[in-house]
């Protein structure tokens, strides 16, 4: 099974300058695809394929070819996706910002590792029919297995992301059960399974981390207002904000990492086979201000507006769905429209006020378990129905053990920066 890890590594000083202009010299290439994309489309009136696309690259940058090519197929899979997500009805952007910077990759030939597994050499190609001098760097924790890719990312410092294959074999999994999950921002997820077992993971830990977010980015906004773009003030108000970004995100991922393991590790004790979970996607978008089509359309304020395209549900997906394939664990997306408000007894539609969904029939569920129900509902009878399903205990969970030292971490203050 293919991993990533990164990894900390050290060089001198001339060569990690040369990285760091390698990645300055790929968002040149990132940003050449963008305008070798738009000419092409004006001249021809059609999209520029991946042979061409390299073809026009191939040879003009001080880098290994192979990362060159990677970089063109970086910007290709955004076309394309961009594209797909128009086709589906949404308002994608196709890609169109240039860059300051950007990884670099370095596949097959474009790197070597010593046999101690302690060096490795990055190439850079040929350039000006002239082999250029390689870049070597010295790793530690360099992860067993066959290394695929190696990329060069920066977060708070230059790192290296290493692709690898572990060698593990996926044991068969002969189990039967059904589990479904309702995601959502308060409780990222909330899950039944068809023996009445149920599981629910909170994410208001997360929430108050994104809340004091979006405090401190307040504060920051207000005085860079009054400063002059460019001045030395203004480039440390500026840092300030990458480093809330920066620290919040290695939060939000190591939240999201403990909640997608605790369910995993209940669904194995469980013997869940199968994985249904409610498709919420869309339902982040068109959360602007801006007038809509439909004016007598009510409204949602701009606090649930700013929580809804906040809300990560995408990265706790693509976080379950191989920790799910690794076990292995089937995962299917189901359409989850009116499961929250529909009663399987009754079929009436009925919004919830609080965390309880009550009907006039009498039925009564917890509002994130109920919508699970109905999602396993569809799923198996393509109705909603009441399913004989009783749940007797709810397995209630926080998603991280640290507790006081993730509270710890968003509470400190960021950067010693007179704001």
């Amino acid at each position: 099974m293919l991993k990533v890890k990164k990894i900390n590594f050290r060089t001198n000083k001339s060569d990690l300058q040369r990285l760091f202009d390698c990645n300055r010299i790929s968002a040149k290439v990132y940003n050449d695809c963008l305008q070798i994309s738009k000419n092409y489309s004006k001249q021809t009136g059609k999209w520029i394929t991946k042979t061409e696309l390299q073809k026009a690259t191939k040879r003009k940058y001080p880098l290994h070819s192979q990362s060159i090519q990677a970089v063109c197929h970086k910007y290709l899979d955004a076309r394309d996706a961009a594209r797909s997500a128009r086709a589906k009805g949404y308002n994608n952007r196709y890609p169109w910002r240039e860059k300051n910077y950007f990884s670099t990759k370095w596949t097959k030939d474009g790197f070597r590792i010593s046999e101690d597994k302690k060096r490795i050499t990055l190439s850079l190609g040929i350039k000006d029919r002239k082999r250029q001098k390689s870049i070597v760097v010295r790793v530690k924790n360099l992860p067993q297995g066959k290394i695929k890719e190696i990329e060069l990312v920066y977060n708070k410092k230059l790192m290296l992301a290493v692709c690898f294959e572990d060698g593990k074999k996926i044991l068969a999994n002969n189990s039967t059960q059904v589990a479904a999950i309702d995601m959502g921002e308060i409780h990222s997820i909330a899950s039944v399974s068809e023996t009445g077992k149920s599981l629910i993971i909170t994410a208001r830990e997360l929430r108050s981390i994104k809340r004091l977010r979006n405090k401190k980015y307040r504060e920051i906004y207000k005085k860079l207002a009054r400063r002059k773009k460019g001045s030395r003030r203004w480039k440390k108000l500026k840092r300030a904000m990458h480093s809330i970004a920066g620290k919040m995100s290695a939060q939000q991922n190591d939240i999201l990492h403990k909640t997608s393991h605790n369910f995993v590790k209940w669904a194995k004790e469980n013997n869940i086979k199968t994985v249904v979970v409610g498709d919420v996607e869309g339902v982040q978008r068109n959360t602007s201000g801006r007038k809509k089509a439909n004016p007598k359309k009510k409204r949602r304020s701009r606090k649930i507006n700013q929580k809804l395209s906040q809300w990560s549900f995408g990265l706790l997906l693509s976080y379950l769905t191989y920790k799910l394939a690794a076990n292995p664990i089937e995962l299917v997306k189901e359409n989850e429209a009116w499961t929250t408000q529909t009663c399987p007894v009754c079929n009436r539609k009925k919004k919830s006020r609080g965390r309880v969904y009550s009907c006039y029939c009498g039925y009564r569920e917890h509002r994130d378990l109920h919508g699970a129900r109905n999602i396993l509902s569809l799923y198996k009878y393509k109705v909603i129905k009441n399913l004989d399903i009783k749940i007797d205990e709810i397995k209630y969970l926080r998603p991280a053990a640290s507790g006081k030292s993730s509270r710890k971490l968003c509470s400190e203050p960021v950067r010693r920066v007179r704001l």
